[in-house]
């Protein structure tokens, strides 16, 4: 039996945690008295606690993240109900910082703060070696120093691995530990460096710096055995893909070569920065291949300077052309509600000015105040009122009150399920003919909220293309082609028989699949964040 179990509650799972799997990888010696057991928010903390007790451990080391902390509070707790003489470690983003004032550290028995890789193993080799026994020369909150990364230079130009922070064992990676389910059913996520060089106060990468290389050649040959055994997509979870032009344009490189259909990478992207050598590298690519996903956060530049954001907005808008016009990269780009002294006139220019070049995805996200982050600096200046629970959303502030707040929420859910989930990618463009993007699918989404009986979710494909089908039609736009548009959309999901409340607007050789104009090509869906 392992007397080691690392868990976590994964937001679903088709998620691979990534940190369990580092955690396991440099455990060195305690490897094989450990085993690793996840699961997901939807399962019962009863049922989580009866599967980890069956290993009879003793320690447990759980990854506490924004998406599980509360399920997590309740396994930590019931862990420790049960079994008070086990040993329970704590590690993860949302126990890092603010650590003191939670309650799931109150029922834990210690908490490695920041990068657990290495710090985790040495705790338990110290637990381990004292049985029955609390060692009395750990802390119970434990801050992890950085792993053995290479880094190259600090922003003085001081090479690191001259100072003491280098010191430290090399970092084993983690990738042999995705199990052959993993590779065929599950996001399987990698990283070639961590940290980010910029300073963005809603963000907690921006409390990581500097930005640290995972060796290129032993990356590499990771992504090779990958490869190897089948796996096709990979989501790099990198803050700064392309901020190493070398190391970025050596990754390409590699893949490209390698290409199979089915091969899919997701980057996450500096929107301002593409010079000439990325884009040659990235040109070469088939469409479907890339997927870019592009922090805008806003197009305010008070507000950017407000949150210690650089950002050159010309280059976002000359580089995101450039991969609408000339690449097959699929582009996701983030723009964020509630920022401090960003208003609904200022956030709604910004949106127009985003769908005008073309993304394939916007997301549409509400500010959220993760623990350890800046953003607060702003809160009384602002009024910035925050939810209490997870995710920890903007509730209101100064410009932006109560009310407009749920309206964008709404107008987030439904762009969701209209403009970004690829079902309608004839008939969106509809919405907003001859107005602001913005103002007209506010609209819609004000009348859809009304028209559902105030609901958001569970909304059927076929209900919501009828309702579309309605709002369209009642302004004014011509039922045939809005209902040709629809139809089209419709076949492209798979779909094989005309609604019958299209069937009466469509001529009659349009109602079948066979008659119909080839259908745009679908999008690739992102990768869902959060395992």
């Amino acid at each position: 039996m392992p007397e080691i179990v690392l868990t976590t509650l994964n937001a679903r799972y088709i998620h691979a945690s990534f940190g369990l799997r580092y955690l396991m990888a440099n455990l060195g010696p305690l490897r094989e008295s450990a085993r690793l057991i996840e699961f997901d928010i939807h399962q019962r903390s009863t049922d989580v606690v009866e599967a980890i007790l069956s290993f009879n451990p003793r320690i447990v080391g759980v990854g506490v993240y924004i998406w599980n902390i509360e399920q997590a509070t309740r396994v930590v707790a019931e862990l420790k109900r049960v079994r008070p003489e086990l040993i329970v470690v704590l590690g993860g983003p949302e126990v890092s910082y603010e650590t003191e004032q939670q309650e799931i550290v109150r029922h834990a028995d210690y908490v490695i703060t920041g990068e657990a890789d290495q710090a985790f193993a040495a705790l338990c080799q110290t637990l381990l070696a004292s049985p029955g026994a609390e060692p009395s020369n750990v802390a119970r909150t434990i801050q992890a120093a950085l792993p053995g990364f290479e880094i190259k230079r600090r922003p003085s130009g001081v090479s690191l691995n001259e100072t003491p922070q280098a010191v430290g064992t090399p970092i084993v990676l983690p990738y042999d530990f995705y199990s052959d389910e993993d590779i065929a059913q599950r996001v399987v996520y990698v990283e070639a460096s961590r940290g980010c060089p910029f300073a963005c106060e809603f963000c907690l990468s921006s409390l990581d710096i500097p930005v640290r290389n995972v060796p290129l050649d032993a990356f590499l040959a990771a992504m090779q055995r990958l490869l190897d055994r089948g796996l096709k997509q990979f989501k790099f979870v990198d803050r700064t893909f392309n901020l190493n032009l070398t190391i970025g344009k050596a990754i390409l490189q590699f893949f490209f070569e390698r290409y199979a259909p089915g091969l899919f990478l997701h980057f996450e992207m500096i929107p301002d920065r593409l010079p000439e050598a990325l884009r040659e590298s990235i040109s070469r690519f088939p469409p479907g291949a890339l997927q870019f996903e592009v922090g805008i956060q806003t197009f305010n530049e008070g507000v950017s300077d407000r949150i210690s954001r650089r950002q050159d907005n010309a280059k976002v808008e000359e580089n995101l052309r450039w991969l609408r016009n000339h690449t097959g990269v699929h582009v996701h780009a983030d723009l964020i509600v509630g920022l401090p002294g960003e208003t609904l006139q200022s956030f709604a220019e910004g949106f127009d000015r985003l769908v005008a070049l073309h993304p394939q995805e916007i997301q549409v996200g509400l500010l959220k105040r993760l623990r350890g982050t800046p953003i607060i600096r702003h809160d009384q200046e602002f009024a910035m009122v925050y939810s209490s629970h997870p995710p920890y959303e903007i509730l209101q502030n100064s410009t932006l009150n109560f009310t407009t707040m749920q309206r964008m929420r709404r107008f987030a859910r439904f762009w969701d399920l209209i403009a970004n989930s690829g079902n309608f990618v004839r008939t969106t463009p509809r919405i907003w003919s001859a107005t602001s993007p913005f103002s007209a699918f506010m609209e819609l989404s004000e009348w859809l909220y009304e028209a559902t009986g105030r609901q958001t979710h569970a909304i059927s494909l076929d209900r919501l293309a009828r309702l579309i089908f309605t709002y369209l039609s009642k302004h004014g736009q011509d039922e045939s082609s809005v209902a040709i548009d629809l139809w089209q959309d419709l076949a492209a999901t798979g779909r094989r028989d005309c609604p019958d409340f299209l069937r009466a607007f469509l001529p009659a050789d349009t109602s079948s699949r066979k008659s119909l104009r080839p259908a745009p090509p679908r999008q690739a869906r992102h990768l869902q964040a959060g395992a």
